[in-house]
């Protein structure tokens, strides 16, 4: 297991086919996104057609990605009826698909066969994972590396149980 913990740009920056990432939480509390999950709270809306006011830095390395051939797939875990985070960041989610990401959406009463991971992920080009460990509460705590082809290989096998039965971001009405 790698014991660096490499940024994710670069990361991103070096994948040459796919980069996938598999969330299986119904509340995040990340820092990076509290003033604008509050001003959602509030009832402000973003406007698409606006990219300067929601475009950053993360939009610039899937961008990127994408046009090198990278394909990025993001699934979702969710329970529901969704929590107010996950109506968040489902309205936010057209920003990733601009971006050059493809989304679905698993209702987790539809996953009680899958074998899932214990941690939210990216996988990158089948070979390197990067786990994001999170508090009770949804702050985050801690990313940690594991290139252990046979550990890749279950969790990359996981992920695409998710997506094989995930609904579209368009079709996913909550």
């Amino acid at each position: 297991m790698p014991q660096r913990v490499t940024p994710f740009a670069e990361l991103l920056a070096g994948c040459r086919s796919s980069a996938v990432h598999l969330e299986m939480r119904d509340v995040y509390g990340v820092a990076e996104e509290d003033a604008d999950f509050a001003a959602w709270r509030g009832g402000w809306k973003y406007d698409i057609n606006d990219r300067s006011s929601w475009w950053n830095g993360f939009h610039d390395a899937v961008a990127d990605a994408v046009v090198r051939g990278v394909v990025m797939r993001r699934a979702r875990v969710v329970s529901e009826p969704v929590s107010e985070y996950i109506r968040y960041e489902h309205t936010c989610t057209p920003q990733n698909i601009a971006a050059g990401e493809e989304v679905r959406w698993l209702p987790r009463r539809l996953a009680s066969d899958l074998l899932l991971p214990g941690n939210d992920l990216w996988i990158f080009d089948d070979r390197l994972i990067r786990f994001s460990l999170f508090a009770g509460d949804g702050r985050f705590l801690e990313d940690v590396m594991e290139d252990a082809p046979d550990v890749v290989k279950r969790h990359a096998e996981a992920f695409e149980a998710v997506w094989s039965r995930a609904i579209r971001h368009d079709d996913y009405q909550i």
